[in-house]
């Protein structure tokens, strides 16, 4: 089966989430009264993640993210972790997290044979934190950072969605995080999504972020070593660590997407932003080949649009939360 989709774009990313349920309910993801969970028996089970992750190597995929929700909170995830280990040293997989509950997996994770991880992090404040995420959670997460640090994950990732009038006025504080600290902080543009709020007032671009930091730092462009990354990367003179951006608004990347998405609930979806899902999980219920399910991971590449398009103040897909989509 051909790998390309019908733009040309070698799709070999799958991100799939394991869960939609999270331990925090941060203001860009999810309403504050949470949100309707999906049936445990929809969630998809371990062994047919593993089945569907193996075709999908079979087909050329070779890097795979585990995302939620929150993925720590299912149990058993370092489990997962060790399986995927399994596939061969070729994989290239890292698991995105909020942290809270990291301190206490970090080893477990690193044993099971993870090596690299991005965590969530949108402030240093410890009272905005609270804010943001709706817990006060501030400390757990830096316990997690500096526990993913200490068992060396590597890269480490702090994943920073940028919004003006909530924390743009951190900016260098993150970037001074990584003076010091082997991490690699990015700045993700809000995005608009199902019910997040968004809007121009609070929206500050890749441009303008870059204007900040140059205040304080002299930022040396990078290449990024993995292969469709959608970040731009700097290195700062000095500094242990280093930036990245990802401005899907001001500098839409989707000539460079290589990714499909796996939902928890057992949904292809071709891209973040479009309403098209492909059901995976019930045609693997009800005894289809792997050449079938092949065959629906084809489908799912060829249903990639040329680029997202975004409509007003909100994704084309508003029928998921980002926490039911896994980002």
């Amino acid at each position: 089966m051909n790998q390309n989709d019908r733009y040309g774009r070698k799709i070999n990313y799958l991100r799939i989430s394991v869960t939609d349920r999270c331990n925090l309910r941060c203001v860009y993801c999810m309403p504050s009264s949470g949100i309707p969970l999906i049936n445990h028996n929809d969630i998809l089970r371990y062994e047919e993640i593993i089945k569907i992750a193996i075709l999908a190597h079979e087909l050329g995929f070779i890097k795979f993210r585990i995302t939620g929700g929150e993925p720590l909170v299912r149990k058993g995830i370092d489990h997962l972790v060790h399986e995927f280990a399994n596939l061969g040293n070729e994989i290239d997989l890292s698991i995105t997290t909020n942290g809270a509950l990291l301190a206490k997996q970090a080893l477990s994770l690193r044993k099971a044979g993870l090596k690299r991880i991005n965590i969530s992090l949108d402030t240093l404040n410890r009272d905005k934190f609270q804010q943001i995420s709706r817990f006060d959670a501030f400390q757990d997460v830096m316990e997690g950072v500096n526990k993913a640090i200490e068992v060396g994950f590597d890269p480490i990732k702090i994943n920073v969605v940028a919004v003006k009038g909530v924390n743009d006025n951190e900016i260098l504080d993150f970037v001074e995080l990584t003076k010091n600290h082997p991490l690699w902080v990015r700045f993700i543009e809000f995005m608009p999504y199902s019910r997040n709020n968004w809007n121009m007032d609070n929206f500050i671009s890749e441009d303008e972020m870059k204007k900040i930091i140059k205040t304080g730092y002299k930022i040396l462009e990078t290449e990024s070593p993995y292969i469709g990354s959608p970040s731009s990367d700097y290195i700062i003179e000095g500094h242990k660590g280093g930036i990245g951006f990802i401005s899907s608004i001001s500098h839409k990347f989707c000539d460079l997407c290589n990714r499909l998405r796996l939902t928890a609930d057992g949904r292809l979806l071709p891209c973040l932003h479009s309403p098209i899902e492909i059901d995976i999980r019930n045609p693997m219920r009800s005894g289809a080949s792997d050449e079938e399910i092949k065959s629906i991971l084809q489908k799912a590449m060829n249903a990639k649009p040329e680029e997202h398009k975004l409509c007003g103040n909100e994704s084309e897909n508003s029928r998921r939360v980002m926490s039911k989509v896994g980002g």
